[in-house]
């Protein structure tokens, strides 16, 4: 398991309502679409982060974190594994304070250097089933 039980509530309830949603695009059938939602219902500005910098559930989308004019409180990571590191190194440069690898994304050595530099981190989970799963409230 990769983030315990507080680490996953002080992400959702205590680090910050500005979640950037790396591979959020207008794309309805996409997971990262879905779970922004449910992130934006339980009172998280959610900022895309894709290629082609979309505009999403109202929100002005960004072509990479480092685009983002403002600070960013998590990264919630929509990627394949094999980008994903590199995902997480960004989210660390850009003053993240947390970093969010959705179910199914999994890369070790990325874990460990983002809990080595700082920022809390969880790691194949997925925060539309961690949130209501704690209790809190659209």
């Amino acid at each position: 398991m990769y983030g315990d039980e507080a680490t996953i509530r002080e992400i959702l309830t205590g680090l910050g309502d500005t979640w950037a949603v790396v591979g959020l695009s207008t794309n309805r059938s996409r997971a990262a679409y879905g779970v922004a939602e449910v992130l934006r219902r339980f009172g998280k500005r959610v900022v895309p982060v894709h290629p082609k910098a979309e505009t999403v559930h109202g929100e002005q989308g960004y072509a990479s974190l480092a685009d983002i004019p403002f600070e960013v409180d998590v990264v919630d990571v929509f990627v394949n594994s094999e980008l994903a590191g590199a995902v997480a190194d960004e989210a660390v440069a850009k003053g993240a304070k947390a970093v969010w690898f959705q179910l199914g994304v999994v890369d070790e050595a990325a874990y460990e250097r983002t809990l080595a530099a700082g920022p809390k981190m969880v790691m194949d989970r997925c925060p539309a089933i961690e949130i209501p799963r704690l209790g809190a409230r659209p």
